[in-house]
């Protein structure tokens, strides 16, 4: 340990938003009654910076710091405890504090949660208490509310970094302090700490192991060695065994089976001895509570016993037949954590050399197991250069196991020994998909072109992947012509920055080679039948067909983007592998055939998840979504993005989230949930301006313009989507605006801005013509009838209810008959229009469109429907109201002013006035805000009695059935 770099004290807490939105709440309610809450998690998360956070912001009393006391804890019973609390609250509110409850003697423990639960809300006391999760809570405080610390997310662990350092790390050396850390914040302080300044700037090397025992025990507060020699040695095991699994749990049998190979000699049964509290055992597996403490306790452990250890767990798994995880302890066996390059013996070289090779796909393992392997054999590798493709190789299996930050560190280390160009470009290749799912996309597009360049040469396959991938990643940031020159004919163009790093593969996975790139005229080259060419020439012709199709289509040629991506979705038929699937899918959303990107995607998420690759879930995940998107079935696309949002922020990857973020939006704006229209938006945007991610920004944008056109906002609408739809230089995507046309025009015509729907139905026609949309050409009809004149109008409503009719889609339909129902019904064709809204309205309720579903019904009402009532046949307080003012009485309540009112509704702003005030005087309101309270309060009963009546139907229906 060097010591000799200066950490800065952190000025702010970082991350733990939600537990501090706890604590708050506990604050908060003190003046009037008590509480009690208990901060658990692992050691070095925090638990004494939140309290001290909690103890500077309360205001309302005294702060007691609770204690056990030298010698007296064990003395104090639950009634001294509660009576010294009570006396302490009783002129003021107080806060208590008491902190690693953990460390004290039982009997202070036991009178502890005995007095917290006598504790009655009157008593206006705060308690607080922390424990460290790395062993069970003890009985008497399992009863209380617990908000659990985890380890901090990426972003939040590199602004602490920052934070420390003053920016002073170098980007290698930050990547491999984050890695190490795993998101605890104390263990990166103390990492930050022995590093010399000359190491922290990536002057010298880093020491190794960089989180040595030292550093482990001093953030979990010692290494715990346990009660007896099999405590010591089953702890050993299992921390030694979850060197394979990544930490994981492992297999009991196997712990003990390697524990009788420790101890030959006969004696009690292991499995009789009690469990040492760091251990957990569910079914028949074993792991530690804390994955800091297991690394702790393989660490500090003696080199002689942590050898022995891997020894006897290698003989366990070659004979179960497992030979990586065996090389792998064998290894481990050979010497500490990383033996220096120039230590390494001939038996070193040789198991590098074996493990290298097993990895390389001759036996079964997972993507997390051959990156640990690959990272070994680099370990155990002397030659800088082997080493550095070893390193590189471990970075690729950890990106396609979901690792991103592994995979960023691996890296690191691999930068750190010259390697021939090729093996920079692999390197590179995983730096662009790791920034392509969680970075900046300009920087992955750059990376990606810089992998491209290098891999030319000697790796033809990988290089025309890399070239597709930053393509993607120039497609996600909305820059057409960084896209169209990507795809151009010949090798892809060079990096700005081609000095910059190595490192990173979007579609690499799988990819066994290519027979070369397009025809220099941009058309494809003859080709063999698919079923006399190999794997290799099969995914050498899907890369180079989907090229082709995306640059004509991103030219305009759309005559010539057909054949070449239908090709490319025709050979997705019969492919097994996730990536060429994937491609399948992207090529059929680009075709507008739903139908094979559904199949597509859910056959990459089948094949994906059947290979253990997380990697590629969370994208199999958004081509489906996006796809059911497409076909109008939102509740479907809500359920796949819902999941893509947990899988890719387990996977890392950031900005897959923000594109299922944005399509959780597009679902939830036609429902009547504004709120989560709005989280959801605000979740996308942050992280889309961040990274640049002008697609996952568009589509949300779209979505909150949405949500604002179904509740009769058509201004707000119009100003939203104006923006993406106009021409100019702030236009949205190149691929979505069009997409967002028709919703502008609707908002538009609404909106009294003629001309500026008129100006954007060229493009849309021609992208309607293409055939790409299904619901386009019905879409265009109706744009067409809300401009037109009278005359013309019925006829242009009518052919777009038959262009939707061929096209299906519950959602569009309806949408079309609710705007010729409205024509109608101020055309005074009551009939006609009943007739077009009642059909609206049953359309909006298959497809679970509520905020749409309640305009259809506004309109029914006007036309001289029943008063609405409270859902128990008892008319609520705004069935005074006539069909008219109800929904005069909704758009106000809902913000509008009577001039927007009256175009929302086709009326002048004079019945606008007439109307409101008969709605203030039928209800005894005097002001806006009084109209819009009331409004809420009743439909906020119907809602309440609608859930009851649904409950009491479900009820009697399950009843029935029994019956």
């Amino acid at each position: 340990m060097t010591g000799e770099t200066t950490v800065r004290t952190a000025v702010r807490i970082h991350g733990r938003s939600t537990q501090r939105k706890a604590l708050r709440a506990l604050l908060d309610e003190l003046p009037t009654h008590g509480g009690q809450l208990l901060l658990a998690g692992e050691p070095g998360l925090g638990r004494t910076t939140l309290l001290q956070w909690a103890a500077r912001s309360f205001r309302a009393g005294p702060v007691l710091h609770l204690g056990p006391g030298p010698g007296r804890a064990a003395h104090v019973t639950a009634e001294q405890l509660l009576g010294t609390l009570r006396t302490a609250t009783a002129a003021a509110p107080a806060l208590v504090c008491a902190d690693d409850v953990h460390l004290w003697d039982g009997p202070a423990r036991t009178a502890l949660g005995r007095a917290a639960r006598r504790l009655h809300t009157a008593d206006r006391v705060g308690l607080l208490l922390s424990v460290a999760s790395d062993r069970a809570v003890d009985p008497e405080l399992a009863p209380l509310p617990v908000v659990h610390l985890d380890p901090l997310a990426p972003p939040r662990a590199a602004a602490l970094l920052d934070d420390v350092t003053d920016g002073a790390a170098a980007p290698a050396v930050r990547e491999q302090l984050l890695a190490e850390a795993e998101g605890n914040p104390a263990l990166l302080v103390a990492l930050v700490r022995r590093l010399s300044p000359a190491e922290l700037r990536g002057h010298r090397p880093l020491p190794r192991p960089l989180a040595d025992a030292s550093a482990l025990a001093e953030t979990a507060g010692g290494a715990p060695s346990g009660p007896s020699d099999h405590a010591r040695d089953l702890l050993l095991t299992v921390a030694a065994a979850g060197q394979a699994e990544d930490g994981t749990d492992v297999d009991a049998g196997l712990v003990h089976d390697a524990l009788r190979r420790l101890r030959p000699a006969p004696g009690p049964d292991p499995r009789a001895e009690p469990l040492p509290e760091q251990l957990v055992l569910a079914g028949d597996r074993l792991r530690f509570r804390s994955p800091l403490v297991r690394r702790t306790v393989h660490a500090a452990a003696t080199v002689e016993r942590r050898r022995a250890v891997h020894r006897a767990l290698a003989d366990v798994w070659e004979g179960g037949g497992h030979r990586l995880t065996g090389l792998l302890h064998r290894s481990w066996s050979l010497g500490g954590p990383e033996p220096r390059p120039a230590s390494s013996d001939r038996l070193a070289a040789e198991a590098a050399d074996r493990l290298a090779a097993a990895a390389d796909g001759a036996v079964p393992a997972s993507h997390r197991l051959r990156a640990t392997a690959y990272t070994r054999a680099a370990e155990l590798t002397a030659d800088g250069a082997r080493r550095a493709e070893r390193y590189t190789a471990a970075a690729e299996q950890a990106l396609l196991a979901g690792c991103p930050e592994r995979a960023r560190s691996l890296l690191a280390a691999a930068r750190e020994h010259a390697a021939p160009a090729a093996v920079r470009g692999r390197a590179e290749l995983v730096r662009g998909v790791t920034e392509l799912r969680d970075g900046p996309v300009g920087d992955a597009h750059q990376s990606l072109l810089l992998a491209a360049s290098l891999l030319a040469t000697e790796a033809p396959a990988e290089a025309a992947n890399a070239a597709l991938a930053a393509a993607d990643a120039a497609w996600a940031a909305g820059d057409l012509a960084a896209c169209l020159a990507t795809l151009a004919p010949g090798p892809p163009p060079r990096a700005e920055n081609p000095a910059h790093g190595t490192d990173g593969t979007e579609g690499t996975e799988g990819m066994e080679g290519t027979d070369g790139t397009d025809g220099t005229d941009g058309t494809d080259r003859p080709a063999a039948p698919d079923g006399a060419r190999g794997p290799a020439a099969r995914t050498a012709a899907v890369v180079r067909d989907h090229r082709v199709g995306m640059r004509a289509l991103l030219e305009g040629r759309l005559d010539r983007a057909g054949t070449p991506l239908a090709q490319v979705v025709e050979r997705g038929r019969t492919e097994e592998r996730p990536e060429a699937l994937l491609r399948s899918a992207a090529a059929a959303l680009l075709l507008g055939d739903v139908d094979a990107a559904r199949s597509g995607g859910a056959r990459a998420l089948a094949a994906a998840r059947q290979l253990g690759s997380d990697a590629l879930v969370p994208k199999a995940l958004e081509y489906l979504a996006y796809a059911e998107l497409r076909a109008g079935r939102h509740p479907q696309a809500r359920t796949h993005a819902e999941e893509g949002v947990r899988t890719a922020l387990r996977a890392g990857q950031g900005n897959t989230a923000a594109h299922h973020r944005a399509v959780l939006a597009l679902a939830a704006s036609i429902e009547e949930e504004p709120d989560v229209v709005t989280r959801h938006v605000t979740a996308a945007l942050d992280t889309a301006r961040r990274h640049g991610l002008a697609q996952a920004a568009t589509l949300a944008q779209w979505a909150a313009a949405r949500a604002d056109l179904g509740r009769g906002r058509p201004f707000d609408a119009a100003d939203r989507l104006g923006l993406l739809v106009m021409p100019g230089p702030g236009r949205g995507h190149f691929a979505v605006w069009r997409l967002v046309v028709p919703c502008f025009v609707e908002a538009a015509v609404l909106a009294s801005r003629h001309e500026d729907a008129r100006t954007v139905l060229p493009d849309f026609a021609d992208w309607a013509g293409f055939g790409a949309d299904p619901q386009a050409a019905a879409q265009l009809a109706r744009c067409h009838a809300l401009l037109a004149p009278a005359e013309h109008a019925d006829d242009l409503y009518r052919r777009a209810l038959a262009r939707h009719e061929e096209a299906g889609g519950d959602f569009e339909r309806a949408r079309t008959a609710l705007l010729y129902g409205k024509w109608l019904r101020r055309r005074r064709r009551p009939r006609e229009a009943r007739g077009r809204l009642g059909t609206a309205l049953a359309g909006f309720e298959r497809c679970g469109a509520g905020v749409w579903a309640a305009q259809a019904r506004d309109e029914l009402r006007a036309l001289g429907a029943a008063p609405q009532d409270d859902g128990a046949g008892k008319p609520n307080r705004l069935g005074r109201l006539t069909p008219q003012q109800l929904r005069i009485a909704r758009h106000v309540a809902e913000g509008a002013t009577n001039r927007e009112v009256a175009l929302a509704l086709g009326v002048s702003t004079r019945t606008v006035d007439y109307h409101l005030r008969k709605v203030f005087a039928a209800l005894g309101v005097r002001s806006r805000l009084e109209l819009a309270r009331m409004v809420g309060q009743a439909e906020q009963a119907q809602d309440v009695q609608g859930a009851r009546g649904a409950r009491r139907a479900g009820h009697h229906e399950k009843t029935g059935a029994q019956h």
